[in-house]
Protein backbone atom coordinates (compact mmCIF):
# COMPACT_ATOMS: atom_id res chain seq x y z
CA UNK A 1 0.00 0.00 0.00
CA UNK A 2 1.39 3.59 -0.97
CA UNK A 3 1.57 5.75 1.42
CA UNK A 4 3.33 9.30 0.12
CA UNK A 5 3.20 9.98 -3.75
CA UNK A 6 5.21 13.02 -5.10
CA UNK A 7 4.32 15.03 -8.50
CA UNK A 8 7.42 16.54 -9.72
CA UNK A 9 5.57 18.34 -12.06
CA UNK A 10 3.87 20.16 -9.22
CA UNK A 11 4.62 23.48 -8.21
CA UNK A 12 4.22 22.11 -4.62
CA UNK A 13 7.12 21.99 -2.93
CA UNK A 14 8.01 18.42 -1.90
CA UNK A 15 7.87 18.62 1.68
CA UNK A 16 4.49 19.64 1.68
CA UNK A 17 3.47 17.26 -0.41
CA UNK A 18 4.63 14.05 2.11
CA UNK A 19 3.08 15.77 4.63
CA UNK A 20 0.04 16.14 2.95
CA UNK A 21 -0.06 12.47 1.51
CA UNK A 22 0.70 11.24 5.58
CA UNK A 23 -2.69 13.29 6.24
CA UNK A 24 -4.45 12.19 3.94
CA UNK A 25 -3.36 8.25 4.25
CA UNK A 26 -4.48 8.98 7.75
CA UNK A 27 -7.83 10.55 6.97
CA UNK A 28 -9.13 7.54 4.92
CA UNK A 29 -7.60 5.03 7.45
CA UNK A 30 -5.05 3.69 5.53
CA UNK A 31 -2.82 4.61 8.17
CA UNK A 32 -4.00 4.08 11.68
CA UNK A 33 -2.19 4.79 15.42
CA UNK A 34 1.17 3.30 15.77
CA UNK A 35 1.88 2.46 12.00
CA UNK A 36 5.23 2.88 11.58
CA UNK A 37 5.89 5.39 8.37
CA UNK A 38 8.90 4.69 5.67
CA UNK A 39 11.90 5.34 7.04
CA UNK A 40 13.49 8.89 5.66
CA UNK A 41 16.17 6.79 3.90
CA UNK A 42 13.76 4.77 1.89
CA UNK A 43 11.34 8.08 1.14
CA UNK A 44 14.23 9.70 0.07
CA UNK A 45 16.12 6.90 -2.17
CA UNK A 46 12.55 6.32 -3.69
CA UNK A 47 11.60 9.45 -4.84
CA UNK A 48 15.35 11.59 -5.33
CA UNK A 49 15.04 13.52 -2.39
CA UNK A 50 17.49 14.65 -0.03
CA UNK A 51 17.25 13.27 3.57
CA UNK A 52 16.85 17.10 4.92
CA UNK A 53 13.91 17.19 2.67
CA UNK A 54 12.05 14.25 3.75
CA UNK A 55 13.26 14.94 7.64
CA UNK A 56 11.54 18.15 7.18
CA UNK A 57 7.80 16.95 6.43
CA UNK A 58 8.69 14.63 9.33
CA UNK A 59 9.84 17.11 11.77
CA UNK A 60 6.25 19.36 10.79
CA UNK A 61 4.47 16.20 11.30
CA UNK A 62 5.92 15.80 14.53
CA UNK A 63 5.33 19.63 15.77
CA UNK A 64 1.87 19.44 15.20
CA UNK A 65 1.26 15.80 17.61
CA UNK A 66 0.72 13.67 14.53
CA UNK A 67 3.44 11.60 13.98
CA UNK A 68 6.22 10.59 17.02
CA UNK A 69 10.01 9.43 16.47
CA UNK A 70 11.66 5.96 18.17
CA UNK A 71 15.25 6.79 19.02
CA UNK A 72 16.99 4.05 15.73
CA UNK A 73 13.34 2.48 15.07
CA UNK A 74 12.37 5.38 13.18
CA UNK A 75 8.48 7.41 12.94
CA UNK A 76 4.86 5.87 13.75
CA UNK A 77 1.55 7.67 14.08
CA UNK A 78 0.81 9.27 17.00
CA UNK A 79 -2.71 10.41 16.59
CA UNK A 80 -5.30 10.20 14.05
CA UNK A 81 -7.42 12.94 15.69
CA UNK A 82 -6.45 15.53 14.07
CA UNK A 83 -8.44 18.06 12.71
CA UNK A 84 -8.05 17.45 8.81
CA UNK A 85 -10.44 18.84 6.22
CA UNK A 86 -9.90 18.22 2.66
CA UNK A 87 -10.53 21.40 0.66
CA UNK A 88 -11.96 20.23 -2.87
CA UNK A 89 -11.55 22.30 -5.94
CA UNK A 90 -14.47 21.93 -8.14
CA UNK A 91 -13.94 22.95 -11.73
CA UNK A 92 -16.96 23.14 -14.05
CA UNK A 93 -17.64 24.62 -17.27
CA UNK A 94 -21.28 26.98 -16.61
CA UNK A 95 -23.80 26.82 -14.06
CA UNK A 96 -27.24 25.11 -15.03
CA UNK A 97 -29.83 22.86 -13.71
CA UNK A 98 -27.69 19.65 -14.80
CA UNK A 99 -24.87 20.97 -13.26
CA UNK A 100 -26.33 22.34 -9.91
CA UNK A 101 -27.90 18.30 -9.57
CA UNK A 102 -24.02 17.14 -9.94
CA UNK A 103 -23.13 19.65 -7.56
CA UNK A 104 -25.98 19.02 -4.80
CA UNK A 105 -25.72 15.34 -4.94
CA UNK A 106 -22.12 15.41 -4.71
CA UNK A 107 -22.36 17.71 -1.62
CA UNK A 108 -24.57 15.11 -0.32
CA UNK A 109 -22.87 12.23 -0.53
CA UNK A 110 -19.33 14.17 1.20
CA UNK A 111 -21.88 14.77 4.02
CA UNK A 112 -19.93 17.71 5.56
CA UNK A 113 -16.74 15.61 5.02
CA UNK A 114 -14.89 18.44 2.84
CA UNK A 115 -14.95 21.79 1.83
CA UNK A 116 -16.03 22.13 -1.29
CA UNK A 117 -15.22 25.82 -3.74
CA UNK A 118 -16.89 25.82 -7.21
CA UNK A 119 -15.57 27.99 -10.12
CA UNK A 120 -16.99 28.36 -13.70
CA UNK A 121 -14.39 28.80 -16.60
CA UNK A 122 -17.43 29.36 -18.92
CA UNK A 123 -16.30 27.58 -21.56
CA UNK A 124 -13.18 30.15 -21.80
CA UNK A 125 -9.15 28.68 -21.77
CA UNK A 126 -7.97 32.02 -20.21
CA UNK A 127 -10.24 31.58 -17.35
CA UNK A 128 -9.61 27.79 -17.12
CA UNK A 129 -6.00 28.72 -17.14
CA UNK A 130 -6.26 31.35 -14.28
CA UNK A 131 -8.19 29.25 -12.18
CA UNK A 132 -6.13 26.12 -12.26
CA UNK A 133 -2.70 27.77 -11.69
CA UNK A 134 -4.29 30.30 -8.68
CA UNK A 135 -5.82 26.44 -7.11
CA UNK A 136 -2.64 24.93 -7.85
CA UNK A 137 -1.06 23.78 -3.74
CA UNK A 138 -3.60 24.85 -2.57
CA UNK A 139 -6.39 21.95 -2.32
CA UNK A 140 -6.40 18.20 -1.37
CA UNK A 141 -8.29 17.24 -4.57
CA UNK A 142 -9.04 18.61 -7.51
CA UNK A 143 -12.45 18.27 -10.10
CA UNK A 144 -12.38 19.32 -13.20
CA UNK A 145 -14.54 19.42 -16.68
CA UNK A 146 -11.97 20.06 -19.14
CA UNK A 147 -14.94 20.44 -22.02
CA UNK A 148 -13.59 21.14 -25.23
CA UNK A 149 -11.27 23.35 -24.55
CA UNK A 150 -7.86 23.23 -26.53
CA UNK A 151 -5.06 23.20 -24.24
CA UNK A 152 -6.91 22.38 -20.71
CA UNK A 153 -5.40 18.66 -20.68
CA UNK A 154 -1.78 20.08 -20.61
CA UNK A 155 -2.80 22.52 -18.10
CA UNK A 156 -4.55 19.79 -15.97
CA UNK A 157 -1.33 17.99 -16.19
CA UNK A 158 0.48 20.50 -13.80
CA UNK A 159 -1.85 19.74 -10.58
CA UNK A 160 -0.79 16.92 -8.31
CA UNK A 161 -1.39 14.08 -10.59
CA UNK A 162 -3.14 11.88 -8.22
CA UNK A 163 -5.51 14.35 -6.62
CA UNK A 164 -6.68 14.81 -9.71
CA UNK A 165 -10.75 13.57 -11.34
CA UNK A 166 -12.00 14.61 -14.39
CA UNK A 167 -16.01 15.02 -14.51
CA UNK A 168 -18.51 14.65 -17.31
CA UNK A 169 -16.20 14.72 -20.33
CA UNK A 170 -12.96 13.27 -20.93
CA UNK A 171 -10.34 12.57 -23.55
CA UNK A 172 -7.55 10.56 -25.02
CA UNK A 173 -4.19 13.01 -23.26
CA UNK A 174 -6.35 12.38 -19.68
CA UNK A 175 -7.20 8.27 -19.85
CA UNK A 176 -5.09 7.64 -17.36
CA UNK A 177 -6.84 9.87 -14.72
CA UNK A 178 -9.68 8.87 -12.19
CA UNK A 179 -12.94 9.79 -13.87
CA UNK A 180 -16.66 9.76 -14.06
CA UNK A 181 -17.52 10.51 -17.67
CA UNK A 182 -20.59 10.06 -20.72
CA UNK A 183 -19.68 8.52 -23.59
CA UNK A 184 -20.82 10.87 -25.62
CA UNK A 185 -20.52 8.55 -28.59
CA UNK A 186 -21.78 5.26 -27.60
CA UNK A 187 -24.69 7.01 -25.36
CA UNK A 188 -26.25 9.03 -28.92
CA UNK A 189 -25.85 6.15 -30.74
CA UNK A 190 -27.31 3.46 -28.44
CA UNK A 191 -30.32 5.85 -27.61
CA UNK A 192 -31.15 6.70 -31.18
CA UNK A 193 -31.38 2.61 -31.35
CA UNK A 194 -33.20 2.43 -28.95
CA UNK A 195 -35.68 4.39 -30.30
CA UNK A 196 -35.05 3.51 -34.11
CA UNK A 197 -38.80 1.73 -34.36
CA UNK A 198 -39.99 5.16 -33.70
CA UNK A 199 -37.74 6.90 -35.90
CA UNK A 200 -38.30 4.95 -38.94
CA UNK A 201 -41.74 6.36 -39.46
CA UNK A 202 -39.30 9.63 -40.76
CA UNK A 203 -37.50 10.41 -43.17
CA UNK A 204 -34.33 12.67 -42.10
CA UNK A 205 -32.80 13.02 -38.75
CA UNK A 206 -31.02 16.67 -38.37
CA UNK A 207 -28.94 17.45 -35.44
CA UNK A 208 -28.42 20.87 -34.46
CA UNK A 209 -24.97 20.72 -33.50
CA UNK A 210 -23.42 24.89 -32.87
CA UNK A 211 -19.76 22.66 -31.65
CA UNK A 212 -18.75 25.33 -29.37
CA UNK A 213 -20.04 23.76 -26.26
CA UNK A 214 -21.28 20.10 -27.31
CA UNK A 215 -19.17 17.65 -27.08
CA UNK A 216 -17.89 15.87 -30.09
CA UNK A 217 -18.48 12.75 -29.40
CA UNK A 218 -22.34 13.64 -29.66
CA UNK A 219 -22.01 14.30 -33.70
CA UNK A 220 -19.89 11.40 -34.22
CA UNK A 221 -21.93 8.91 -32.50
CA UNK A 222 -24.90 10.36 -34.40
CA UNK A 223 -23.37 10.36 -38.01
CA UNK A 224 -22.28 6.58 -37.31
CA UNK A 225 -26.00 6.13 -36.19
CA UNK A 226 -27.46 7.14 -39.43
CA UNK A 227 -24.74 5.97 -41.86
CA UNK A 228 -25.19 2.17 -39.82
CA UNK A 229 -28.56 2.27 -40.65
CA UNK A 230 -28.66 3.89 -44.03
CA UNK A 231 -31.16 6.74 -42.54
CA UNK A 232 -30.95 10.21 -44.63
CA UNK A 233 -29.33 13.00 -42.24
CA UNK A 234 -28.31 16.30 -41.83
CA UNK A 235 -26.11 18.21 -39.18
CA UNK A 236 -26.86 21.50 -38.77
CA UNK A 237 -25.05 24.66 -36.83
CA UNK A 238 -28.27 26.55 -35.74
CA UNK A 239 -31.77 27.06 -36.26
CA UNK A 240 -32.39 30.80 -38.26
CA UNK A 241 -34.43 30.91 -40.72
CA UNK A 242 -35.02 26.98 -41.29
CA UNK A 243 -38.66 25.94 -42.04
CA UNK A 244 -39.14 22.49 -40.52
CA UNK A 245 -40.24 19.93 -43.17
CA UNK A 246 -42.52 17.09 -42.53
CA UNK A 247 -41.31 13.49 -41.67
CA UNK A 248 -38.17 15.34 -39.94
CA UNK A 249 -36.59 14.57 -36.71
CA UNK A 250 -34.09 16.95 -34.66
CA UNK A 251 -31.98 15.71 -32.52
CA UNK A 252 -31.67 18.91 -29.98
CA UNK A 253 -28.42 19.22 -27.46
CA UNK A 254 -28.95 22.81 -26.57
CA UNK A 255 -32.63 23.44 -24.83
CA UNK A 256 -32.18 27.21 -26.84
CA UNK A 257 -32.00 25.77 -29.58
CA UNK A 258 -35.43 23.76 -28.21
CA UNK A 259 -37.73 26.26 -27.73
CA UNK A 260 -36.91 27.81 -31.17
CA UNK A 261 -37.82 24.22 -32.70
CA UNK A 262 -41.35 24.61 -30.40
CA UNK A 263 -41.65 27.92 -31.66
CA UNK A 264 -41.07 27.44 -35.37
CA UNK A 265 -43.44 24.72 -35.48
CA UNK A 266 -46.53 26.81 -34.52
CA UNK A 267 -45.95 29.27 -36.60
CA UNK A 268 -46.17 26.36 -39.46
CA UNK A 269 -48.79 24.47 -37.48
CA UNK A 270 -47.07 21.62 -37.56
CA UNK A 271 -48.18 18.38 -35.18
CA UNK A 272 -45.48 17.48 -32.94
CA UNK A 273 -44.99 13.61 -32.67
CA UNK A 274 -47.29 13.23 -36.16
CA UNK A 275 -45.78 15.67 -38.60
CA UNK A 276 -42.32 16.00 -37.15
CA UNK A 277 -40.00 14.67 -34.24
CA UNK A 278 -37.39 15.68 -31.62
CA UNK A 279 -35.16 13.65 -29.17
CA UNK A 280 -33.76 16.44 -26.81
CA UNK A 281 -30.53 16.20 -24.52
CA UNK A 282 -30.25 15.87 -21.12
CA UNK A 283 -33.44 15.06 -18.81
CA UNK A 284 -35.56 18.23 -17.12
CA UNK A 285 -38.49 17.80 -14.94
CA UNK A 286 -40.19 20.48 -17.72
CA UNK A 287 -39.70 17.92 -20.57
CA UNK A 288 -41.97 15.93 -19.19
CA UNK A 289 -44.77 18.10 -19.13
CA UNK A 290 -43.83 20.25 -22.29
CA UNK A 291 -45.60 19.58 -25.76
CA UNK A 292 -47.08 16.78 -23.30
CA UNK A 293 -43.23 15.21 -23.02
CA UNK A 294 -40.67 15.69 -25.14
CA UNK A 295 -37.80 12.57 -25.78
CA UNK A 296 -34.72 13.07 -24.52
CA UNK A 297 -30.80 11.02 -24.26
CA UNK A 298 -29.94 11.87 -20.91
CA UNK A 299 -27.69 10.61 -18.12
CA UNK A 300 -27.87 10.01 -14.76
CA UNK A 301 -26.68 13.82 -13.42
CA UNK A 302 -27.47 12.77 -9.63
CA UNK A 303 -26.04 9.60 -9.61
CA UNK A 304 -22.56 11.05 -11.43
CA UNK A 305 -22.26 13.28 -8.10
CA UNK A 306 -23.03 10.54 -6.00
CA UNK A 307 -20.29 8.15 -7.50
CA UNK A 308 -17.74 10.78 -7.96
CA UNK A 309 -18.14 11.59 -3.87
CA UNK A 310 -18.08 7.86 -3.37
CA UNK A 311 -14.38 7.42 -4.95
CA UNK A 312 -13.51 10.08 -3.05
CA UNK A 313 -14.01 9.20 0.11
CA UNK A 314 -13.30 5.60 -0.61
CA UNK A 315 -9.59 6.71 -2.29
CA UNK A 316 -10.39 4.43 -5.08
CA UNK A 317 -9.14 5.76 -8.43
CA UNK A 318 -11.29 4.62 -11.80
CA UNK A 319 -12.90 5.42 -15.12
CA UNK A 320 -16.51 5.15 -14.72
CA UNK A 321 -18.82 5.76 -17.85
CA UNK A 322 -21.91 7.25 -16.39
CA UNK A 323 -24.65 5.67 -17.73
CA UNK A 324 -27.49 7.05 -20.13
CA UNK A 325 -30.73 6.45 -21.18
CA UNK A 326 -33.08 7.17 -24.18
CA UNK A 327 -36.59 8.37 -22.47
CA UNK A 328 -39.39 8.05 -24.75
CA UNK A 329 -42.07 10.78 -25.38
CA UNK A 330 -44.51 11.82 -27.85
CA UNK A 331 -42.24 14.43 -28.69
CA UNK A 332 -41.25 11.18 -31.01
Amino acid sequence: MKIITIDTASRIPKYKQIVLSIEIAIAENRLKKNDKLPSVNKVSIEFSLSRDTVLLAYDELKKRGIIYAMLGKGYYVKSVEFSFEQRIFMLFDELNIFKEDIYNSFLETMNNAAQVDIFFHHFNIEMFKKLINESNGNYSKYIIMPTNLVGASSLIKTLPKQDVYILDQTNSDLNDYPSIHQNFIKDIYQGLLKGKHLIDKYKKLILIFPGFREPLGMKVGFEKFCNDNSIQYEIISEFIKKEIQKGEVYIIPDDRDLVKVIEKSKHQNLKLGKDFGIISYNETSLKKVVEEGITTISTDFVAMGKNLAQMILTGKKEQIENKSELIIRKSL
